[in-house]
């Protein structure tokens, strides 16, 4: 018999022990729902971060790592092939200028230069490989000293310090090259020649801003416009002057290699504000006067065109040209007769120099020739053949609507294409909104390239510029930006030149008209997604490859997805590539992903050939 003060069997305890049990599990439940409510501290503090934080830019973006949210992963099992290494060209195509090389232009006619035009190669002739540096390449030195020097490693040919020394256009001094400044036409420097020229020419009040330089050897002439905020837009044949584009653009001056010939020049109708010819062999007497009546239709009214050299001053030297005097007086005269017809008035003429001026009305002009050209698209010029008419001015145009502001007051102003309906799609407000959205863009670009806007950056590419907001935002004293309007995009070339910028028209798919490591940063804004179905990214990554300077920068704007094609291929050319965010965040599918080319040189080429 068990005593009265036993403890109680365990069959007594578990009903309240499974009570207490099932009492904390309601209390915890009805906690969580608690919080949940929003009445919780815990919420409370994550509700006041989130409001504090909802500018983006809260935080320095170099303290952001956006890498594990956008990286490319490969589906598991799947069968895409791995990223493909490029090796490195041979050294011998260290300047390989792929649409103007001299084996496949000597298959072309020499009649009107075409030989000298552009001629690119077939798809299965492409080069896909890395273009190597020369050994010893050197960062070129920073604008503006790059004016006057050049690292002898960087272009080593010292042809034209021979062919040229007596008119001062490079002198080769120990590891440089030194450009004093001089040329055919002025041996004694580029300033006293501009200076001349500005005695008639309004270079000092913002009315010229940008000029067109043909035939510009070393561009000094460019050079020495910088300085007065001047763009000058060089161009000259890849000839037996060897190098002299390339030397222009180590020099950090705007240049492209080109010819007049047989087509139009890649730019759009009243564009420049002055042109230039100093000695630059362009026969402008002949073929009707086919070629003056291109510069016409590339000038604005009002513009000016100078020509120095033949057949200027034609009494001094034509005994020194080895020609009559019949034979250059009838050149001469010639090219009044056109100048007359085009309804350019005569504003200059002394010793080696003449200068005529584009008359701000030509349409109203009795002299002006009656031969207009038919073709409704003046801007309608990529690979099209030059004719010998003359291209009328938009009826707006000849009606006083299109004075334009003085720089730099017009980098900024609506632009008279635009307020004359020119742009489809392009009203005053919608231009104001894209200047507004590219400070932007470029304010959020300079968190991940720090030094953009610095002399570390000068020679700049814009490949797919649309108004030229890009170029705007950046305008400093420091740099230039060449702004490129693809031929499948809007043509918006002509907005660009009356904002005082320069640009091209260009089609990706083919090499652009220049040499290898000539810019030091490039800007592609939509470009892949406008080429996707055009042509390989492949070719046109290799083409920013072959034109970017060693430890250049590219920044890449599109969509998420392209972007990411993009980067494969471009890990494969060994770039150190970043993608981060737009400057909206996380949720905008637009992102943008920046890359530096690195270093390399033929020896790597050699190695790589090697192995």
């Amino acid at each position: 018999m068990a005593s009265k003060h036993a403890p109680p069997s365990n069959k007594g305890r578990r009903p309240f022990s499974i009570f207490i049990v099932l009492g904390l599990c309601c209390f915890f439940y009805l906690l969580g729902v608690w919080q949940k409510s929003g009445s919780g501290k815990g919420d409370r503090l994550a509700l006041a971060v989130t409001e504090k934080t909802a500018d983006c830019n809260i935080f320095p973006a170099a303290t952001l790592d956006f890498e594990p949210h956008h990286t490319f992963v490969s589906s598991i099992g799947s069968s895409e092939p791995k990223t493909k290494e490029y090796k490195f060209c041979d050294a011998k195509y260290k300047d390989y200028t792929p649409c103007q090389e001299q084996d496949r232009a000597m298959t072309f006619p020499r009649e009107n230069m075409i030989y000298r035009e552009r001629h690119c190669p077939p798809d299965n002739e492409k080069l896909r490989c890395l273009i190597p540096a020369p050994n010893g390449y050197t960062t070129p030195f920073p604008w503006p000293k790059s004016r006057d020097y050049v690292y002898y490693a960087n272009v080593p040919y010292k042809h034209l310090t021979v062919e040229k020394a007596v008119q001062n256009w490079v002198q080769y001094q120990g590891n440089v090259f030194k450009f004093p400044g001089g040329g055919t036409m002025f041996p004694k420097g580029a300033d006293a020649y501009i200076n001349e020229l500005a005695s008639v020419i309004p270079m000092a009040n913002g009315s010229i801003r940008t000029a067109l330089d043909t035939g510009c050897g070393v561009a000094s002439w460019g050079a020495y416009l910088m300085k007065r905020n001047i763009l000058a837009m060089s161009f000259a044949p890849k000839d037996n002057h060897e190098a002299q584009v390339q030397f222009a653009l180590e020099r950090g001056v705007p240049a492209i290699i080109g010819v007049l010939g047989s087509i139009r020049l890649p730019y759009p109708s009243n564009a420049f504000d002055m042109a230039h010819c100093s000695r630059c062999l362009i026969p402008w007497a002949e073929n009707d006067g086919i070629y003056l009546k291109e510069v016409d239709r590339v000038l604005r009214p009002g513009g000016y065109w100078v020509l120095s050299g033949p057949p200027i001053n034609w009494k001094t030297y034509y005994r020194v040209w080895k020609r009559t005097k019949e034979d250059v007086k009838a050149e001469q005269t010639r090219i009044e007769e056109i100048a007359k017809n085009l309804c350019w008035e005569k504003k200059y003429e002394k010793g080696d120099i003449a200068i005529w001026r584009k008359r701000i009305n030509p349409n109203a002009c009795s002299s002006r020739s009656t031969n207009i050209c038919k073709s409704k698209d003046a801007d309608d010029v990529w690979y099209k053949k030059l004719e010998a008419c003359v291209t009328p001015l938009p009826e707006d145009q000849s009606s006083g609507g299109w004075e334009l502001k003085k720089f730099p007051t017009r980098l900024f102003a609506v632009p008279p294409r635009v307020t004359n309906g020119l742009v489809p799609g392009v009203t005053a407000e919608s231009y104001q909104e894209d200047n507004k959205l590219w400070k932007k863009h470029v304010n959020g670009y300079k968190r991940s390239v720090s030094l953009l806007g610095s002399t570390r950056y000068h020679n700049i590419m814009d490949m797919n510029a649309g108004l030229g907001g890009f170029a705007a935002a950046l305008d400093s004293p420091k740099l230039w930006v060449m702004n490129v309007v693809p031929n499948i995009a809007e043509n918006t070339l002509g907005v660009i030149y009356d904002r005082g910028l320069i640009g091209i028209y260009h089609d990706w798919c083919e090499g652009f008209s220049t040499y290898p490591r000539t810019y030091d940063l490039i800007h592609a804004n939509g470009v892949f997604t406008l080429y996707q179905d055009k042509c390989e990214f492949e070719d046109i990554l290799l083409e920013m490859d072959r034109i970017l300077r060693p430890e250049g920068s590219v920044i890449f704007r599109d969509g998420v997805e392209v972007l990411n094609k993009v980067r494969k291929i471009a890990q494969g050319m060994k770039w150190d590539l970043k993608l981060t965010d737009h400057e909206d965040g996380p949720l905008v599918p637009e992102k943008i992903l920046v890359a530096v080319k690195q270093y390399h040189s033929t020896d790597e080429s050699s190695k790589s050939d090697d192995e």
